[in-house]
């Protein structure tokens, strides 16, 4: 293909690259930083389960008063279920119906949240109540910790707060010691703390909910305790008795309830996943776009499950890293062992951070290449030394790990992150090169692969760019024109230049 094609065909990625990403960011509204004033955080819950065949009823607790926070929208996607919001004892809850369905079936339920500090909780409140019926020996424990611990405190909340020290002491009464023995999660800890405060007639409840905080792929309900001192509700720590929730808890759901019913179904499992998003990347942008009717936001990536968001704003950068790869080989000239392994090597730095990835990969190196030698005697053929090669990686990680976990360096368990295939394959490529060209060349290609890591390392690991990357995926058709313009590229390398600079005439 004539040089000119590759000009008109970068031009035209750049122009359709430009064109979409001044619509999206002009017209739209999404914005080109990540620093936002108002964080908007989207909370999604999969219910997974085995069906029928036969009609299925599905009932989950979902949000219904949530202080400091305010509901921007919600929505579920469930195919031919039908779907409504009903008020139980627990809250709200969403309703799944169907008349006949088979096999595997998966039902979400999402709802977006930001935070107003004028939301305050709105709930009634509550009568005593009832004595609970509770059967020997642990009545008797329950009365004698319930009037030992009247004696010590003077209101509803000195009352909880010196129950939880007792019930959380390391060395228990024999009361305490006798209501907690079947314990076994902080739901079933919560749940007798609950049975004890209707004992001394305190309205209580278990709240479940999540401390937001970024993304998280895979989140998990905490318990909570919430109280009633004949005013407003309170929140205990139940593991250390602090009143007051954790900093952005959203409440999911209250009372001892279990969180999913499903009639008809089988196998039946909840998870959740939480995005960070903010109010005007999201709210107002497909505001807009709903006005204008645009299609755009539905090919959005923010339109995706939550959990491939997570995925996709790890892989959107891996081209950013083959361009800073292409730099450096194509216009520096610097060495590397492989074309992409040093981008993959700075996706793992991105877990292990910097300094120990790099202390990581060169110890993985170095044992590696030292038995790789030693595998020379043998005279094996090719394959066979390469899957002789992987095998010896995998076991010099588990090794590092169990050495570096019995040292109390629990950083080297993150050796595990390092593509184990490519390890070998630099390890087999630079045994090659050390026996073909000598040892400066070999180290000259590692030390060079590693440089290329940390540079790809930095770039991908800016949070302006990733942001910028996964709201406009658009430029990436202007990463593919530079590369293609670089591959066009047949001048001197930098290196080059130094290398011949004594065959420049004055």
């Amino acid at each position: 293909m004539k040089q000119r094609y590759v000009y008109v065909l970068a031009a035209l990625l750049t122009v359709v690259g430009l064109s979409v990403f001044l619509y999206k960011w002009q017209v739209l509204g999404f914005p080109v930083t990540e620093n936002q004033e108002t964080p908007v955080w989207t909370i999604e819950s999969a219910v997974n389960f085995d069906s029928g065949p036969g009609s299925i009823k599905v009932q989950l607790h979902v949000p219904t008063l949530t202080p400091g926070f305010r509901m921007l929208n919600e929505n579920s996607v469930s195919r031919g279920y039908g779907f409504s919001l009903n008020y139980g004892s627990g809250g709200r809850q969403a309703q799944w119906a169907i008349r006949r369905a088979d096999g595997e079936q998966t039902i979400y339920y999402r709802i977006s949240v930001y935070e107003d500090a004028s939301v305050d909780q709105s709930d009634t409140t509550p009568p005593f109540p009832p004595l609970p019926v509770i059967n020997e020996p642990l009545k008797t424990a329950v009365d004698v910790l319930v009037s030992d611990v009247r004696d010590q405190s003077a209101d509803t909340a000195s009352f909880t707060t010196e129950l939880l020290r007792r019930m959380n002491d390391p060395s228990p009464d024999p009361n305490v010691e006798l209501l907690i023995a079947g314990v076994r999660t902080d739901a079933d800890f919560v749940a007798v703390v609950t049975t004890v405060l209707a004992a001394a007639r305190i309205p209580a409840r278990m709240v479940r909910g999540f401390p937001l905080a970024g993304r998280q792929r895979s989140a998990s309900l905490v318990a909570w305790l919430e109280v009633h001192d004949g005013d407003r509700w309170l929140y205990f720590n139940p593991a250390t008795g602090e009143g007051r929730l954790p900093q952005r808890f959203l409440v999911w759901w209250r009372g001892n309830e279990p969180l999913v019913s499903v009639e008809g179904g089988s196998n039946v499992e909840v998870s959740f996943a939480i995005q960070e998003n903010h109010l005007d990347a999201v709210a107002i942008a497909e505001t807009q776009a709903a006005k204008s009717g645009t299609f755009a936001v539905d090919f959005s990536l923010y339109s995706l499950p939550i959990q491939t968001q997570a995925v996709y704003s790890v892989l959107l950068m891996i081209p950013v890293g083959a361009l800073i790869m292409v730099f450096f080989r194509n216009f520096v000239g610097i060495d590397a062992f492989g074309t992409f392994m040093p981008v993959l090597i700075a996706l793992a730095f991105r877990e292990t951070k910097l300094l120990w990835g790099v202390v990581l990969f060169t110890t993985l190196i170095a044992l590696g290449l030292s038995i790789r030698f030693l595998l020379d005697r043998l005279r094996l053929l090719l394959v066979p030394r390469l899957s002789a090669v992987l095998i010896v990686v995998v076991m010099l990680m588990l090794f590092i790990s169990l050495t570096s976990h019995q040292l109390g360096l629990e950083t080297g368990l993150s050796v595990a992150l390092f593509p184990m295939v490519i390890i070998a394959m630099t390890i087999e490529r630079m045994s090659v090169v050390w026996e073909e060209r000598g040892a400066a060349d070999a180290m000259r290609a590692g030390l060079g692969s590693l440089v290329v890591a940390i540079a790809a390392y930095i770039f991908m690991g800016m949070a302006w760019l990733e942001h910028l990357i996964f709201t406009f995926p658009e430029l990436l058709l202007l990463i593919l024109a530079l590369v293609l313009l670089a591959g066009r590229y047949t001048g001197y390398r930098l290196t080059e230049l130094r290398r011949f600079k004594a065959l420049v005439t004055e």
